[in-house]
């Protein structure tokens, strides 16, 4: 949710623009600072941004989003499996139109996904169905010595210009990857799904995309780490990864989309009563960010207030009556400012809520005021080490 000031909100970001009584009002009991969430040399991902706010060394343990999600998905990796992210997006006139196919159904596509495996897998590649556009593919054997781009960064882009680079000897893993995306286009093109959707005025899924390749990463848990249980509540199967490999407990919600159509309310109701079992809950949501990747900034606006209103409030009101001190924290995983449609690595704004605790002078929660607060400006497991008093 943070952002960049844009013409159309007064030269205002989101944040700023955005009525938010509840997160300024715990910006206010709290503390603040900026948090570099991503090591400048390193691609500003969620799934590195998200694995830094729970204090792992990004470094040492990042293995890219495929092995995430498979993890999320029940897709049992061997040491010598490549898994990687594979989007279903739309290319029109030869350039990439959008990363996630118009938001593409998840019963449309795991019949895309089912489609493309009987046609395209074999011993060596096969493809698991995911949430909208997020699925998995998993190579045996292969190679990690290639170049992926992420599609959310190159909207707009010839989409040959932007596919599978080698970095060395691949083991033909950079042909393989790159026919497979040419065979998905035509396989994909006149599928009856795709050309329902066009008659409907939406875009057809007719292409897949890999990126983020990895194997299975070596990481501790939460308990391991810290001496704590932890909870993962999200809409994201890259967040359920994490969770797993960090050994939380995996909570879903019903109507939870990614979207601004999410199940605020459901979502909020978990993570309060995941409070009863586990020391530290973290709540993921994703829709600003999809609206930052949209452009849309009236609509990343509004995702805000909803947080603030039907999230944050909930949380606050339902903590404070409980028989232990409950800290809260808030902040973005990353910047999706809506004029890039894409993640930077610059800092985003947090705060910092124990009950007892000396506020700093900060009272509203934005890009700006929080580089005022107590905590200034902080990296790596610094944000983790702070909420749980380290």
């Amino acid at each position: 949710m943070s952002d960049l000031p844009i013409e159309s909100l007064g030269n205002k970001t989101p944040l700023m623009a955005a009525y938010k009584p509840n997160i300024d009002r715990l910006t206010a009991m709290g503390r603040c600072g900026m948090y570099s969430t991503v090591p400048p040399d390193m691609p500003p991902g969620s799934e590195i941004a998200n694995m830094a706010v729970l204090g792992y060394n990004v470094r040492e343990v990042f293995q890219g989003r495929g092995v995430l999600e498979a993890a999320s998905m029940g897709v049992i990796l061997n040491d010598t499996d490549l898994a990687m992210r594979c989007n279903l997006i739309c290319i029109e006139n030869e350039k990439i139109k959008n990363h996630s196919a118009g938001h593409i159904s998840n019963e449309e596509a795991a019949q895309l996904i089912e489609f493309l495996n009987r046609e395209l897998s074999d011993e060596t590649v096969k493809f698991y169905p995911g949430v909208s556009y997020r699925h998995l593919l998993v190579v045996s054997n292969g190679l990690n010595n290639i170049q992926c781009t992420p599609p959310h960064d190159v909207i707009g882009t010839p989409f040959r210009d932007v596919l599978v680079k080698s970095k060395g000897p691949d083991g033909g893993m950079t042909d393989m990857l790159n026919n497979l995306i040419l065979k998905s286009q035509e396989l994909l093109k006149n599928h009856p799904i795709n050309l329902d959707r066009i008659s409907r005025g939406k875009d057809p899924a007719n292409s897949i995309w890999p990126w983020s390749p990895g194997n299975k990463p070596r990481m501790k848990t939460l308990q391991e780490l810290y001496g704590i249980s932890g909870a993962m509540i999200s809409a994201v199967d890259l967040l359920y990864g994490i969770g797993i490999y960090a050994g939380m407990k995996i909570v879903k919600v019903e109507g939870a989309t990614g979207l601004y159509n999410t199940n605020y309310e459901g979502k909020a109701r978990a993570a309060v009563e995941a409070l009863k079992d586990c020391d530290l809950v973290y709540l993921h949501i994703e829709a600003s960010d999809e609206a930052g990747h949209e452009g849309n900034a009236e609509l990343k606006t509004k995702t805000i207030e909803y947080l603030d209103s039907r999230v944050v409030k909930y949380i606050m009101e339902e903590t404070a009556r409980m028989d232990e001190p409950v800290a809260i924290a808030l902040l973005p995983d990353h910047p999706t400012p809506c004029a890039l449609k894409t993640h930077t690595h610059d800092a985003v704004p947090f705060v910092i809520f124990h009950p007892g605790m000396t506020p700093d002078n900060v009272t509203g929660y934005n890009e700006e005021t929080c580089k005022k607060g107590i905590f200034g400006h902080i990296q790596g497991d610094e944000f983790i080490k702070l909420l749980l008093r380290c």
